[in-house]
């Protein structure tokens, strides 16, 4: 096949993935009469049926239970041996932001994988610290450069999902595209609060496409340096973005300005999928946020309620191990659900935030997570969001989980970020 006909086959796929995604937004029940009953798995029931009493039974068993469950039936499992990251500094901008701040742009790349282009890291520091500042971590959706509101950041020249609204022409990033995410990452807010901000584009880990796996990270730290065939239990897109997440936080311990030990992972989307997964895996992130990342994310998965399994696994089957496949229109056969995913954060702060026009992430459903979770928390003497019902809108709750439902819909406003960071605050960061 010419490469020509496999890039406009490759695109085709990529939008009949979406517009199935989307066609199914309009179908999709949004009524709670309609939702029905459901049963969650028990988080505080060991798989041998006796009772989780304690925090220590918590950590020392349960938990490793569940992580395991969430390898094996919805992300996938990381292969050992991919071997340390190296870091190299490609520029600092000490003047950044008028003044306001340091920026450094820094490579990660893997010496065991050099045929990987590595991470194109972004970070900023407050000028006005006088000692090292914690620091939020996250992914974008559209580079460095669409971050920014600074023009001399190198465009990013890895491959991007169509979108030409948002200046990605041939999957590649122009001139048109700087700037494009800039509303979702309040560079100024931020820092002025004290806090440092790490980013890097997504798709620097992994082209996000059904086929993005064999060019990307996972295809290329196979054992042969290829990979033909995608099994139950091999890591998905999301594990892998989420194993990028962490390679930043590496990078970040050798960052002098920088307090790693109070490093906060932040993801919108798919993204905020991410960073949940990220913060299970890793507990070296003090502090876990997920922005409207509803279906595989937040949202309980037994809700019939916006996105499904069903649905989420036929648009975008890269995103997880081809074992959470099964669970379309079976979702009671999975031995987990999402509250069990925010409860592996404990006993470290996470925050869900939610849009009361994002029906498609089932606000209520990202809600209930946080409360059934709850129950772990209460273990560590820690309260969780506070209540049984869901808060009305722009009116945060939460203890240790903390929760908000704002007005809008599916982005990343400055309302989440002012309580984002005053969450951290409250909770020590």
């Amino acid at each position: 096949m010419s490469p020509l006909r496999s890039t406009l086959l490759l695109t085709a796929m990529i939008l009949a993935g979406e517009d199935f995604a989307e066609a199914q937004q309009s179908k999709a029940n949004y009524d709670e009469a309609r939702v029905g009953s459901y049963t969650l798995p028990e988080a505080l029931v060991l798989a041998d049926g006796s009772a989780v009493k304690t925090a220590g039974d918590w950590t020392q068993r349960r938990r490793p239970e569940v992580l395991k469950l969430y390898q094996d039936h919805v992300y996938g499992r990381v292969p050992v041996g991919l071997g340390a990251p190296a870091f190299q500094v490609k520029a600092v901008k000490k003047d950044a932001l008028g003044g306001k701040a340091t920026r450094k742009l820094i490579q990660i790349t893997l010496p065991s994988c050099p045929a990987w282009e590595g991470i194109e890291l972004m970070l900023y520091t407050p000028n006005a610290a006088t000692g090292p500042v914690p620091c939020v971590a996250g992914l974008s959706f559209g580079g460095n450069h669409a971050v920014s509101p600074e023009t001399d950041i190198p465009l990013s020249t890895r491959w991007m999902r169509p979108n030409k609204e948002k200046g990605i022409v041939d999957n590649r990033a122009t001139e048109a595209s700087r700037g494009n995410e800039s509303s979702r990452w309040p560079l100024a807010l931020i820092l002025d609060q004290g806090f440092a901000v790490a980013t890097a584009y997504y798709g620097d880990i992994e082209p996000d496409h059904a086929e993005g796996w064999k060019t990307g990270l996972r295809g290329l730290t196979a054992k042969d340096g290829t990979a033909t065939v995608w099994n139950n239990g091999d890591w998905g897109a999301i594990s892998a973005w989420a194993w990028g997440l962490s390679r930043i936080l590496d990078c970040l311990e050798t960052e002098t300005a920088v307090d790693a030990k109070r490093c906060a992972v932040i993801g919108h989307s798919r993204l905020g999928k991410t960073s949940l997964w990220a913060g299970a895996q890793d507990e070296r992130f003090a502090f876990v946020i997920s922005n409207n990342s509803g279906e595989g994310g937040a949202a309980l998965m037994r809700r019939n309620f916006g996105e499904t399994t069903a649905v989420i696994t036929k648009a975008f089957p890269h995103w997880f191990t081809p074992t959470y496949t099964s669970y379309a229109n079976n979702e009671a056969a999975c031995p987990v659900d999402q509250h069990l995913l925010i409860a592996l954060a404990a006993p470290r702060p996470i925050y869900i935030g939610s849009a009361v026009e994002d029906e498609w992430a089932d606000p209520k459903g990202e809600f209930l997570s946080g409360y059934h979770a709850s129950p772990v928390y209460a273990l560590f003497d820690h309260p969780g969001v506070g209540t049984d019902q869901q808060p009305g809108i722009d009116t945060p709750v939460g203890g240790r989980i903390g929760y908000h439902v704002r007005n809008g819909g599916h982005d990343v406003k400055d309302y989440d970020w002012q309580q984002y960071l005053a969450f951290a605050r409250k909770n020590g960061l």
